[in-house]
Formats: structure tokens, C-alpha cells, sequence
């Protein structure tokens, strides 16, 4: 008898067991936290690639990469990154100039740069559509050079320009604010120009949280869909991208295409969220040298 329940007492609970008695005394905080996390997150995402497994391998590979899927990948990410890349510059320029200088509406300037948060996408993209336009305040301007930025291409690239360009400037600003001035001003007084202190003594610990700011610019370009397909003419191989392309699928009742390109959609992104966790790590550790 002592031995058969030495032997039950060594049999280990099923994992799942231990997982909900562990779940259970976890503080309430957690708990919420977690119950939250997973209806809003976790299940929607797992729900889509479970989706997307029902299609074989042979046929999730020809949606993913039919010559339709692959241009407007192209369109995505390279508008995509054009964007991000020209707010990395322009950005930072701007966070630079409302952190260093004091000005008339600098408050009201800091605040516009928020817009685009608060702002509903269509309507952002019917503004862009209207002011870029052949007969819009820039667009007549821009019409004369044989530069058309409404129902084009670059009309993607602007209205992706527009929504993104915060999350590079909330990101760098506040590194700037941590900044001491002092550190420029003693590279002056050793006599370095203007543009040598910044590239040598500002750029390299401020450098790891642009690269962060463009990523998540980045991020929020390739998701973009209610300014784009205002402003652009979504035409197949021109400037159709593929956030608009899930929902022509969607309305020709192709749900496994829709389904595919999403999937590709959302690895992307997982990816990129993963390389500005590594750029965040990154940065701490610069921080702390």
C-alpha cells in the first residue's frame, strides 16, 4: 500500500491544470490583464492564421505570390518605407526644432503634429484628395510641373507621409527633452561647427530611437487604409496596396484570398514589432554606457 501511493502522490498534474490553478491565484490585476489581452488580441490573431491553415500550402503560396498580390506588396512596402524613411529625416527635424527653440504658436504647432492621431483616416484622405488635387491649393501649383499627386502613386506616399509622421516625432522628442544642452555647447566651445556636433555628438545616442520611430512609421504605413483609398485611384499594378485589396476581396466574397493576404500582412508586421523591440533593447543599452 505504501508503495502504490508513493507512486500516485509522483504523478504530476496535466498541464492545463497546473496552468488554470496557477491562473487563478494570480492577482485580479493580472487577470484582467490577461482575460483582456486575449479576447482583443491573442484570439483574433490566432483565429486568422487558423483561418488561413485551412488552404493548403500549394494554395496559400499561389494567392500570396500571384502577380496581383506581389504588386501591391510593392506598392505597400516601398510607399511604405519612402514614407517612413522621409519622416526619419523630416521628423526629427521637427522634434529638434520643438524641443531646442522658443517661438510664437510653438503650443499649437506641438499639438497639430497630433492631428493625424485624432483625425478619422477618410477624412484625412477626402483633405488630401481636395488640397492635392489638379484644381486644389497645392495640387494647381504642383499641375503645371506635370507633378499629379491625387489618384497616383505619390498620392499613396503623401497620405501615408501624413498619418505616420507622429509616431517618428513623439518618439524622438522626448530623447531630445532628456538631452542636456550643455553637451552641445561644450563641443562649441572645443570648437565644432554646427553640423559636427550634431553628427558626432547628438546623432549616434539619438540615432537607436529614429531607427525606432521609422520602424513604427513603418508599421503604421503598411496598415494604412481609409486616406489611401480616398486619395489614390486603386488601380491593379499602378497604386492599389494591399490593405485595399483584402476589402475587394472581401466584397467579390474571396474570403481565403482576403484571408492569405492578411496573414502576409500581419507576419510583416509581427516581424517589425519584433525589430523595434530589439531597436528599444538597443537604445537602453546605449542609454546606460
Amino acid at each position: 500500500m505504501t508503495g502504490s501511493a508513493a507512486v500516485q502522490t509522483n504523478i504530476k498534474p496535466p498541464i492545463w491544470k497546473v496552468f488554470v490553478d496557477n491562473l487563478i491565484h494570480l492577482p485580479w490585476t493580472w487577470r484582467i490583464t490577461l482575460g483582456y489581452l486575449t479576447v482583443m488580441l491573442f484570439i483574433p490573431i490566432v483565429a486568422m492564421f487558423l483561418k488561413a491553415s485551412t488552404e493548403s500550402p500549394a494554395k496559400f503560396w499561389e494567392i500570396a505570390t500571384s502577380e496581383l498580390a506581389l504588386a501591391t506588396y510593392n506598392v505597400t512596402f516601398v510607399t511604405s518605407l519612402f514614407a517612413a524613411l522621409l519622416n526619419g529625416v523630416f521628423g526629427t527635424l521637427i522634434a529638434w526644432v520643438l524641443v531646442r527653440y522658443d517661438f510664437p504658436l510653438k503650443r499649437i504647432i506641438d499639438a497639430t503634429v497630433d492631428l493625424p492621431f485624432a483625425l478619422p483616416t477618410s477624412v484625412a484622405g477626402l483633405t488630401l484628395a481636395t488640397v492635392y488635387s489638379e484644381n486644389g491649393w497645392l495640387g494647381s501649383l504642383l499641375a503645371p510641373m506635370g507633378i499629379k499627386v491625387s489618384f497616383t502613386r505619390l498620392g499613396v506616399g503623401v497620405a501615408m507621409i501624413f498619418i505616420s509622421l507622429p509616431f517618428i516625432v513623439r518618439t524622438v522628442q522626448p530623447v531630445l527633452q532628456e538631452m542636456e544642452s550643455e553637451i552641445e555647447e561644450a563641443a562649441w566651445s572645443l570648437g565644432a561647427s554646427e553640423w559636427q556636433t550634431f553628427w558626432k555628438v547628438i546623432l549616434p545616442p539619438l540615432f537607436p530611437t529614429i531607427l525606432t520611430g521609422v520602424a513604427l512609421g513603418f508599421s503604421r504605413a503598411v496598415g494604412e487604409y481609409g486616406s489611401t483609398v480616398i486619395i489614390s485611384s486603386n488601380t491593379p499594378y499602378k497604386d492599389l496596396i494591399a490593405p485595399v485589396l483584402i476589402f475587394q476581396r472581401l466584397e467579390q466574397y474571396d474570403y481565403a484570398g482576403a484571408t492569405v493576404i492578411g496573414v502576409v500582412l500581419l507576419g510583416i508586421s509581427l516581424v517589425m514589432l519584433l525589430a523595434i523591440n530589439f531597436l528599444q533593447a538597443w537604445a537602453r543599452r546605449y542609454d546606460n554606457r
